[in-house]
């Protein structure tokens, strides 16, 4: 049996009709996955297919270190890692296309995404994006070809998410016109940075700027680091962080600053600059908004990270349940033939809630990319557009990371002893993506950051209405609050759904319904942090931050479910694009298992607030197990039109030898069976004597 002839495990009353079962067609859906830069992906994927890009598993560190930095040097030959930069200089000016092609980087060696990542993605693009026209001219070029293999100073021992408190300092000196950059204290040490323990010549180096007493906070220097034999300059101290838990071709390092005189024209200096007498003086008078907007500039890495993310949970989902259409396990239909592991519900129940998610994080990162493109190419750069691009990626950053994480997990528990063999890549994955959730923001600190703007943005909504407007949404608040809570709209719900399981079901594969349920979710949870956090707003800043901090966790948990409905948005609207009736109908079908199953995770919060009756609520779950007996049969249709060929999954569990094998031993069954000299079961000895 190859691995796509699949038993069909839907029940005899869904089965009646299967002469008009929906099939996958899975070139439409591989173009709708592939979305707005299809092309760009492709020619991407089609470059990692080499196998001078892949991941030699167990290489030692120096070696993969040594592998990936020629693999740098393959990818500026190429251009493939060119495509943001100006066109004067040999880009395109296409900057949601670059990210797409760089996220396909992490099907060959996550390491050399990472790396890239940080000399064009980091380095390079903050010389584009922080400095001027005379950066440009003098900096950009090196960065691009790799004569100047740059690291991205930024983070320190004792601030990483908290940038704006970073203690390195750069203080300006008049009378050689220099900034002097200096490590005041251990802490203030710049750690974890990429390509700094043995490639970097150069760095952006980010410090507090002092110009005649006067601190004006966070900015960026371009600094030398490294002589032409790649000593380090005097007062730069460089230390190796040595083996980590994963992404080992990167070599991470540290630098300390004792006195480090840099040109005052190496000041990247869009955002603030220092003229020769020391006068400080910026585009933007505010310091918070002026931090804000440098840093803004530099989204496109927690960007970059979700698409890789997606991209490594298509691989775990495409070694798990290739693998679980052709391993068997424990006789229950037949004395001969196993059972095949993916018709477990169990099994089912692991897998394709995973995989529905997975296609949710994939339309959301599409628009993620939409978005990224519009600002960073001019078509929408405003700052409402720069700020709600900051906070999407600060939110699907956050879901996506965590979602490669747990699934890569699941799927090398869902593959046995096999996820554990080097050789099927899914505990190396999961090793290298491990980082993922902390870099480029902790995770949570982003969703902090998410949970601020929903809740700036709920009290905008008020910030100019009148008595009568607040007067009447403070009642029909309070009305709500009691329909929900005192059960007036559950006793509704169960008066429409009385003695009908099917009815109630049937109202959670609706669209509005799902839409409404995670909306109403997202929305009350930020209604209620605002109103637990109103008090505090005239208090004194060390109880407002103790508040704050009381209600950390409310504050996380709503932006996650602004997250939840984020996705589920893509989702739906994804669904619009998708013309042949089959393959809509399962992607209709994936997306209410992504509902459901969120929906499902909390019901808690529906039941104690009032949003489900407790009658529709024992329906869900059994309704999650239809849809999921309706995917299995799809499931793996639905992982072959990710488009990813052997060369990119390179997992020896879907090459097809497990299917051979369990051919083989079913023959082998047949045949003794059949043989005259066959051993008698000792079990049917003791039924013959009972």
């Amino acid at each position: 049996m190859s691995h796509h002839q699949v038993t069909d495990p839907v029940d005899a009353h869904e089965t009646a009709d299967s002469v008009g079962e929906p099939r996958v067609d899975k070139k439409v859906m591989e173009d709708v996955l592939l979305g707005r830069f299809a092309d760009t992906r492709r020619a991407a994927r089609t470059l990692m297919k080499d196998p001078a890009f892949h991941k030699i598993e167990g290489q030692s560190k120096e070696d993969h270190r040594e592998r990936v930095f020629k693999q740098m040097h393959l990818l500026a030959e190429d251009g493939a890692v060119h495509r943001a930069f100006p066109r004067e200089f040999g880009g395109s000016d296409a900057h949601g296309a670059n990210i797409a092609a760089f996220e396909e980087l992490v099907t060959a060696d996550p390491s050399l995404q990472i790396k890239a990542g940080v000399q064009w993605g980091l380095f390079a693009a903050a010389v584009m994006h922080l400095g001027s026209e005379d950066h440009h001219r003098r900096f950009l070029p090196g960065t691009m070809d790799l004569s100047a293999p740059g690291a991205f100073a930024m983070t320190e021992f004792g601030h990483g998410s908290d940038v704006a408190a970073i203690g390195t300092t750069a203080t300006y000196d008049p009378d050689t016109e220099e900034f002097v950059l200096d490590t005041p204290f251990p802490a203030a040490t710049k750690r974890y940075l990429g390509n700094a323990a043995n490639d970097a010549k150069d760095a952006v180096v980010f410090a507090q700027l002092i110009t005649n007493g006067v601190n004006h906070g966070v900015h960026c220097l371009y600094t030398h680091i490294r002589d032409e034999d790649g000593q380090p300059l005097e007062g730069i101290t460089i230390t190796d962080e040595g083996q980590k838990g994963g992404l080992n071709g990167v070599d991470n390092g540290c630098f300390t600053f004792e006195k480090v005189r840099v040109p005052r024209t190496n000041l990247l200096n869009r955002y603030g600059d220092v003229a020769a007498d020391g006068t400080y003086t910026s585009p933007i008078d505010s310091p918070g908004r002026r931090f804000f907007t440098m840093l803004g500039t530099l989204v496109q890495g927690r960007v970059s990270l979700t698409g890789a993310s997606v991209a490594a949970s298509k691989l775990a989902l495409i070694g798990a349940i290739t693998y679980g259409n052709q391993r068997r396990q424990f006789n229950a239909s037949s004395t001969i033939e196993e059972e095949v592991l993916l018709d477990y519900q169990l099994h089912q129940r692991r897998l394709l809630p995973r995989l529905a998610t997975t296609f949710a994080a994939n339309f959301a990162h599409e628009n993620l990319l939409t978005k990224l493109d519009d600002v960073f190419s001019g078509k929408d750069d405003s700052d409402e557009n720069r700020q709600e691009l900051e906070t999407l990626a600060a939110a699907i950053k956050s879901v996506t990371t965590w979602h490669a994480l747990d699934t890569l997990q699941e799927a090398r528990e869902a593959c046995g002893g096999a996820g554990f063999i080097s050789e099927n890549r899914l505990v190396s994955l999961r090793a290298d993506l491990d980082v993922y959730a902390t870099f480029e923001g902790d995770n949570n600190v982003l969703l902090q950051l998410v949970a601020k703007r929903l809740l700036s943005d709920y009290a905008a909504e008020f910030k100019d209405a009148d008595f009568g407007a607040l007067s009447r949404f403070v009642a029909n608040q309070a009305q709500s609050t009691v329909m929900n809570r005192f059960g007036l709209r559950r006793t509704f719900q169960s008066v429409q759904d009385t003695g009908d399981e099917r009815r109630s079901a049937n109202w959670f594969k609706q669209a509005e319904v799902q839409r409404q349920l995670l909306t109403e979710r997202s929305r009350q949870m930020v209604i209620d942090v605002a109103g637990e956090l109103r008090s505090a707003s005239k208090l004194p800043a060390a109880k407002q931050a103790a508040i704050f901090n009381e209600h950390q966790f409310e504050i996380i948990n709503a932006a996650k479910a602004h997250a939840d409905l984020l996705l589920w948005e893509s989702f739906t609207d994804a669904l619009e694009r998708v013309s042949d009736p089959g393959t809509k109908q399962i992607m209709t079908w994936l997306r209410d298992l992504y509902a459901l199953t969120r929906i499902e995770e909390t019901l808690d919060w529906y039941l104690l607030n009032g949003r489900i009756s407790d009658q529709r609520a024992r329906t869900l779950s059994p309704y999650i197990n239809r849809l999921l007996r309706r995917l299995r049969p799809h499931a793996q249709d639905i992982v072959d039109s990710f488009g990813y060929s052997p060369e990119h999954v390179r997992m020896e569990i879907t090459s097809g030898s497990e299917a051979r094998r369990q051919e083989e031993s079913m023959e082998y069954y047949r045949a003794l069976r059949a043989s005259p000299t066959a051993p008698v079961d000792e079990k049917l000895l003791h039924a013959r004597r009972k």
